[in-house]
């Protein structure tokens, strides 16, 4: 039985985070079905009151299980929206000066394919639920979790300090459990999505890092407290990001020992495949003209030296002269005040030419 791929949805909807879940991998962030047409704003200082949280995970479209989930857990639902902000921003960021540039449209039919650009979203998007939840956690936006539980830290005295370690622990394992991951059937695009899931949360496992504050008269380091702090979700991206350009295109073979199948690639440098590459199963097309992957990258802007050449597909590109604003002329006054003239320059735009 193969594993269902998401549909573009026919309606817009304004909170657009969809789950999908089936018997082998889970879709969800910007592998869902709907358009993200609705871009949620950081989190909200404390986590939703009396039933404002229930009505976030109606609004969802989750599965039953996972209302159920959504609903014992309040922060649950602003932990999501939150996870799908983070990765769209980092996979537009990423992409910005590629030929795909993250592009919504055409996401459906995309989604439908084993392509790397796939795979990336597959990756980023578990690696920005995982990274929201943990943060979520530390922050005192769950009420089912708190600080992470290396050993010597009390909770109590973390939040005394101020140094509540990101919970990376927890929201592993609460992130299978809300997925629903199962045992990967034999089927070898479950097998390429599943992997790809699970290298976007060690993406974010490798940016643990242990950090320390030292206590003390003046300055000594009396006492010392260490906690678990995740690196910059930016890091993951870019980390993600050199994943993609180093995609392995893979096939299916069968473990002589234990008789399963499994994924495998060219071996590079030695080695064979790891569980930290992205891994694809067929080539993307160009992203040069519209279609139903991408709307292609006529009237797309670049950078003359760097980007056009490759960006426009040799299609050319146009050139045109725009007026901007900038600060200038600024002085330092007495006190503590920075005063600015406002100066007006004209700069050249290129264009990708459509044809």
């Amino acid at each position: 039985m193969r594993s269902r791929l998401p549909r573009t949805a026919c309606l817009l909807r304004l909170i657009a985070l969809c789950i999908l879940l089936s018997h082998t991998a889970a879709y969800f962030g910007l592998t869902g079905r709907e358009p993200l047409v609705f871009l949620p704003g950081p989190f909200s200082n404390e986590p939703p009151t009396g039933k404002a949280h229930l009505k976030q995970c109606e609004q969802m479209t989750l599965t039953r299980r996972q209302k159920r989930l959504c609903r014992r857990e309040p922060g649950l639902a602003e932990t999501l929206r939150e996870s799908v902000r983070l990765s769209l921003l980092e996979c537009r960021y990423q992409f910005r000066n590629e030929r795909w540039n993250c592009s919504l449209d055409g996401r459906g039919s995309l989604l439908k394919r084993a392509f790397k650009e796939t795979a990336f979203l597959l990756a980023v998007s578990s690696a920005a639920l995982t990274h929201a939840l943990a943060k979520a956690c530390s922050s005192g936006r769950m009420e089912r979790c708190t600080c992470d539980d290396s050993p010597g830290i009390q909770h109590r005295e973390a939040w005394q300090w101020g140094v509540c370690g990101d919970n990376l622990k927890y929201s592993t394992k609460f992130l299978k459990k809300f997925l629903g991951q199962k045992r990967v059937s034999k089927d070898l695009r479950a097998q390429v999505d599943a992997h790809n899931i699970n290298v976007g949360i060690r993406a974010v496992k490798s940016g643990l890092k242990t950090t320390c504050k030292c206590h003390g008269v003046s300055g000594s380091c009396a006492v010392r407290t260490c906690w678990k702090q995740l690196s910059p979700f930016h890091d993951t991206g870019r980390l993600l990001k050199y994943r993609y350009d180093t995609a392995v295109r893979v096939l299916s073979v069968t473990n002589v020992a234990t008789g399963e199948t499994e994924l495998a690639g060219p071996r590079r440098h030695g080695q064979s495949l790891r569980t930290t590459d992205l891994v694809y199963l067929e080539d993307s097309p160009s992203f040069c003209r519209p279609s139903r992957y991408s709307p292609g990258t006529g009237g797309r802007s670049c950078a003359k030296d760097t980007s056009c050449q490759s960006l426009c597909c040799g299609r050319g590109y146009n050139t045109a002269m725009r007026l901007t604003s900038l600060s200038c002329h600024c002085q330092v006054r007495w006190c503590c005040h920075v005063e600015c003239q406002t100066c007006v320059r004209e700069e050249e735009v290129y264009t990708c030419k459509t044809a």
